[in-house]
């Protein structure tokens, strides 16, 4: 049996009612977890002789606005004496109610969190950490996100720099 199926099948028999998806996707195996499976899953992964995901590499998450759930956690795990990649994904409706930490099973997990916080709004159960990270603390929104409002500056080029230089805010003398 091959380590996709491994996985899969190991899932199911500890926790039968926890997967919700199997996509295969460009030889990339995205597995989606219910949040309230997610942490059980992940150390049964973590684990497992078999198995030995001993390494979280990311943790993201997406902003599918219009859909509902609008949002979903992203776990890339690795399983360095396996050789191999997997992608837990987690549906999350509400995300002041997001997926419980996974510090206690990965520390990296706590920093990786607050980065989704910070630039997502997602909050994790059980992480006391949650601070803003690559934002000032006065900052307002959470800039990922598909409905926060757009503010940038046009691109000056050589066809269009006078009309752009004369919107530019200089000192007056």
């Amino acid at each position: 049996m091959n380590l996709d199926n491994l996985v899969v099948e190991k899932i199911k028999t500890a926790y039968p009612e926890a997967l919700e998806e199997i996509v295969d996707f460009r030889d990339e195996r995205t597995l989606y977890i219910k949040q309230a499976h997610i942490k059980n899953v992940c150390q049964l992964l973590r684990d497992d002789p078999d198995l030995q995901f001993n390494f979280l590499t990311d943790i993201c998450a997406d902003d599918l606005l219009p859909e509902t759930p609008r949002f979903a956690v992203n776990y890339h795990l690795v399983s360095m004496p396996n050789k191999y990649r997997l992608r837990l994904r987690v549906r999350v409706e509400d995300p002041e109610k997001g997926p419980e930490t996974m510090a206690e099973l990965w520390p990296i997990a706590t920093w990786l969190e607050i980065e989704v916080w910070d630039l997502m709004g997602i909050r994790f159960k059980g992480n006391n950490s949650l601070r803003r990270l690559f934002l000032p603390e006065d900052w307002q929104g959470h800039p990922l996100r598909k409905d926060y409002p757009l503010g940038y500056e046009e691109v000056q080029f050589s066809f269009n720099w006078q009309e752009i230089d004369a919107k530019k805010p200089y000192a007056k003398d």
